[in-house]
């Protein structure tokens, strides 16, 4: 629901009234980027042009911004506007958006620590799959370099005997500290899958199609508790992995992170599939 200054509110209640000022900058980074793939897909023209007018209403909101995750969830909305109407003005915000992360990098990543905060909390490999894709766009090998560093760190972490094992969000991760297993939520395992495959496109190294593999098996049964957590018979996925149980709610936020990450995945096989017929 975006405001007249470009802004979004994000809680609606039933009797149709705003229940906030504004939305948190994560839900606006988020609406941001989807209007970026709709505007790169085959969506009807006029939803096309109505997801670039929020877009470009709602770019300069991401210069006042302090969210990591909403200046990352821009850099791949742009990177996606990008696709579709080409610019050097969007080049240009790729690129400042992408040394805004790069400093991030800079003031935290200390000896092992190679990350972007002192913690690993949610939806963590979204930054670097960010700098991914501002690599990709502007073609700054800084931007790789760290990129590729960051994934490597997290994947270090999060892979535990060959095994996907997600930050769990009881206390989340900080540096020193102990990392928690549980709870596991859906959201990290489709982020890594879709970072991993970025990662990918971007080096042509096949050691992040396996760990995208082994990310997305995370919803098939290789997990830490060994239990499913897609539902095949309903195609909906379960809310996420307890110490003592699996969530039986089946949310939208959940089984969306399923289909995208088998998305991603089916879209990198068959490339690679008609390479080799080739």
């Amino acid at each position: 629901m975006q405001k007249p200054d470009g802004g979004f509110h994000n809680y609606l209640s039933y009797e149709r009234t705003y229940l906030d000022v504004e939305g948190s900058e994560d839900s606006i980074g988020r609406t941001l980027w989807a209007c970026g793939c709709t505007l790169n897909s085959s969506a009807p023209k006029d939803l096309q042009m109505a997801a670039k007018d929020i877009f470009d209403q709602g770019l300069p909101r991401v210069w006042k911004a302090v969210w990591i995750r909403f200046h990352a969830a821009m850099l791949l909305g742009l990177y996606e506007y990008y696709q579709a109407i080409p610019s050097e003005h969007l080049r240009g915000c790729a690129e400042k958006l992408g040394d805004i992360l790069i400093q991030r990098f800079q003031d935290h990543a200390k000896d092992e620590w190679q990350w972007f905060e002192p913690y690993l909390t949610y939806d963590n490999a979204r930054l670097p799959q960010a700098l991914f894709a501002a690599y990709r766009l502007v073609g700054k090998q800084q931007f790789l370099e760290t990129a590729e560093k960051s994934i490597d760190f997290l994947l270090k972490v999060q892979m535990i005997n060959n095994v996907f094992v997600p930050i769990g969000n009881d206390g989340w991760y900080k540096r020193g500290g102990k990392r928690p297993l549980y709870d596991q939520q859906p959201l990290e395992a489709a982020a890594t899958v879709e970072a991993a495959v970025d990662a990918y496109s971007a080096t042509k190294n096949k050691r992040y199609l396996e760990a995208a593999e082994t990310a997305f098996e995370w919803f098939l049964g290789r997990n830490s508790r060994q239990v499913m957590v897609y539902n095949p018979q309903t195609g909906g996925c379960y809310d996420g992995i307890s110490q003592q149980y699996v969530n039986m709610n089946q949310g939208a936020e959940s089984s969306i992170s399923y289909l995208l990450a088998r998305l991603k995945l089916e879209e990198v096989r068959q490339g690679l599939w008609h390479q080799k017929k080739i």
